[in-house]
């Protein structure tokens, strides 16, 4: 399953979290220990460091790093896009159920190749979708067209080496055994939660993702790590 490229990875993951959709949640919390909420305000306010204006979030999901990014300061809206319909309905009702629908937009739309001019984003964001897009390299490019000059992008990401040590092998199990255990049981899709760790153990390590980066021309490139090393922020600017 990790191996698949262009096209079948795409229907391959977009059929995947079709059938997750109403579950995702509920899993991103138990998984990381309720963690990714915290990474992902943090990646928010990275991104919006400084800007004024309106933000993207690629790939949103259920919408929850464009909830953080619309509670930025100088954020006037956030738009979330994502390629699965169901992932953008649930994110139209937590809009709806937690007051944002005015400070938010959900769209259906491809990473690769996104419906909005050049320069309409000061800040850009994502959570844990590169390693689900066809091609991350061409995403970054894409996302370099649609930011602004001086904008500001930050990725969330899972690395796909921790630590040596004891705490690699815990985490290896958890990864491994853990994940997929609980997906069968919570999410009834065991396959899904096999292909999630394992697309993590597959993905470029930071310093590759930060390459990329660069040669889409974005300058100032960095990255911290979280969850004991297991997840990055990347963040970088469009020249101005």
């Amino acid at each position: 399953m990790t191996q698949l490229r262009g096209e079948d990875k795409v229907r391959y993951v977009e059929a995947m979290f079709s059938r997750i959709a109403r579950r995702y949640d509920v899993m991103n919390t138990l998984m990381t220990g309720g963690m990714h909420h915290r990474w992902k305000g943090l990646t928010a306010r990275l991104a919006a460091e400084g800007q004024q204006g309106r933000a993207l979030d690629i790939a949103s999901g259920t919408g929850d790093l464009a909830f953080a990014l619309a509670r930025q300061r100088g954020i006037r809206q956030a738009v979330g896009l994502d390629l699965v319909p169901e992932m953008v309905q649930l994110a139209r009702y937590k809009a709806r159920r937690d007051g944002l629908s005015e400070r938010t937009r959900f769209l259906v739309g491809d990473a690769l190749d996104m419906p909005f001019p050049s320069g309409a984003f000061v800040s850009v964001t994502s959570g844990f979708s590169l390693r689900n897009v066809a091609d991350y390299r061409r995403m970054f490019v894409e996302t370099c067209r649609v930011l602004a000059p001086g904008g500001r992008i930050a990725l969330l990401e899972t690395t796909p080496q921790p630590p040596r040590g004891l705490r690699s092998a815990f985490i290896r199990f958890y990864q491994r055994q853990v994940i997929p255990l609980m997906g069968a049981v919570l999410a009834r899709d065991r396959e899904a939660y096999s292909y999630l760790p394992a697309s993590s153990e597959a993905f470029s390590p930071p310093d590759v993702v930060a390459a990329a980066l660069r040669d889409a021309g974005f300058r100032d490139v960095r990255w911290r790590l979280a969850g004991f090393g297991t997840v990055a922020i990347h963040t970088g600017v469009k020249p101005a």
